[in-house]
């Protein structure tokens, strides 16, 4: 005999999916807090971008990054496996929740891929500005040469 199994509504995903959003961005609030009430060298100029929590709320990735950049970045997730247990108690105190995850610590790669993004924009608008504006020799798709064909 088969085993009736609950399907969720997309009503209740959305409901899931709010709820995950609002204690991410909660944890996010307070682990940033805590950062800053900390003495510690290694965490300055740290900023948490995001954290991630799955929905049974066991674990969560804290995103991070700071102007060390990447050679910081295991000096940073150290200092902060050393704080692991301290900012978990923070959380557990403030937020009231039944669960409180573990943390992992990473780097935000979103905020360097979109600082090379910018990088290679800058330079290429600097390039066209000192090559009289064209970008090359195929001619833009708005152009009469592009109708011609």
């Amino acid at each position: 005999m088969a085993r009736n199994r609950r399907r969720t509504t997309d009503a209740q995903e959305r409901r899931r999916h709010e709820r995950t959003a609002r204690l991410s961005e909660t944890l996010r609030e307070v682990i940033a807090d805590e950062l800053a009430k900390l003495d510690d060298d290694r965490l300055t100029m740290v900023t948490i971008t995001a954290v991630d929590v799955d929905s049974e709320m066991n674990r969560g990735v804290v995103y991070f990054d700071s102007l060390q950049g990447v050679e910081g970045d295991e000096r940073i997730v150290a200092a902060l496996g050393e704080y692991r247990k301290r900012l978990q108690h923070e959380i557990a105190l403030q937020v009231k929740s039944r669960r409180t995850p573990v943390l992992q610590f990473k780097p935000d790669e979103s905020m360097r891929a979109a600082a090379r993004i910018d990088a290679v924009l800058r330079e290429d608008a600097a390039r066209r500005a000192t090559h009289g504006g064209s970008g090359g020799d195929a001619p833009s798709p708005g152009s009469a040469d592009a109708s011609a064909e």
